[in-house]
């Protein structure tokens, strides 16, 4: 059987990179000098402390913010310097699960699924209708079709959004938060779908998230952000057998370790003072 080389070549490409990437929000630096590399048909787990810049990665990946030096890479190709008309190209191949769902409230759940074909496609209403209902049938929410985002459950909702971000069949979907607020059921069904539609529709997936069971338990790597850098990056199994204090502290949540409870401050004395009252 013959191969296809060009094919070869391009599964060598990683779907996402981030080569030596320094980035942040006016003088504050969030990402300095940061590599990660995201393969295709795999899902990444971003993990690290609250503000630490997982969310950023996801917005550089969307060119919603710009690197302050290095490239981020989709498909090979650096999305900084494309013009307006390539970026949106770009982006109808990537997907968004926001936090909580972000559906339009004043749209059925059907409407919300449709929204992006109708924006970014000339499909005919009867394939919009078709597809509309091939996705929401592969998050079990067909028969929902007709009902209004506040007619349905929070879990319901995540899955309708689910829905949404695959609605235009993208090669990346992004999740900030999938899992939050969620109750064990739903969370557990959220977590299971993203890894079959992930294996089923060939999609790469890199996954936000401080709930650390379900994201391990579905991620092929996990990379682990603090301090501005990629600390550790492996599969579950090797940020769990990991002997760094840092990764150590946050998989199983110890409350002593390099990250501490209290934020640096000046000594108890001076700021309430007390060694002027003595």
């Amino acid at each position: 059987m013959a191969v296809n080389p060009t094919s070869l070549t391009a599964q060598a490409i990683p779907l996402v990179e981030l080569r030596d990437v320094t980035c942040g929000y006016g003088d504050r630096v969030i990402l300095e000098q940061v590599n990660l590399c995201v393969p295709r048909g795999k899902v990444l787990a971003l993990i690290g402390t609250s503000g630490g810049g997982k969310t950023t990665v996801l917005r550089l990946l969307g060119r919603q913010i710009r690197p302050i030096k290095g490239q981020v890479l989709f498909d090979g190709q650096d999305i900084g310097p494309l013009n307006l008309a390539d970026l949106y190209a770009v982006r109808r191949r990537m997907g968004m699960l926001f936090q909580f769902g972000a559906l339009f409230t004043d749209l059925s759940v059907f409407e919300n699924v449709a929204f992006p074909l109708r924006e970014h496609t000339k499909l005919t209403e009867s394939m919009i209708r078709d597809l509309v209902l091939m996705k929401l049938n592969s998050v079990g929410l067909r028969g929902a079709r007709d009902l209004m985002p506040s007619e349905i459950s929070g879990g319901m909702a995540r899955r309708v959004a689910l829905a949404r971000a695959i609605a235009l069949d993208p090669d990346l979907v992004l999740y900030d938060e999938p899992f939050a607020g969620l109750d064990p059921i739903s969370l557990g069904v959220a977590a299971r779908l993203i890894r079959d539609l992930n294996d089923a529709l060939g999609l790469t997936s890199i996954i936000v998230s401080h709930d650390l069971h379900e994201t391990f338990a579905i991620a092929d790597e996990v990379a682990m952000i603090a301090n501005g850098r990629v600390v550790a990056q492996g599969t579950p199994d090797e940020l769990r057998r990991s002997e760094d204090p840092l990764v150590r502290q946050f998989v199983g949540a110890e409350p002593e370790g390099p990250v501490h409870f209290h934020q640096p401050a000046m000594p108890v004395v001076d700021d309430f003072g007390l060694g002027a009252r003595t």
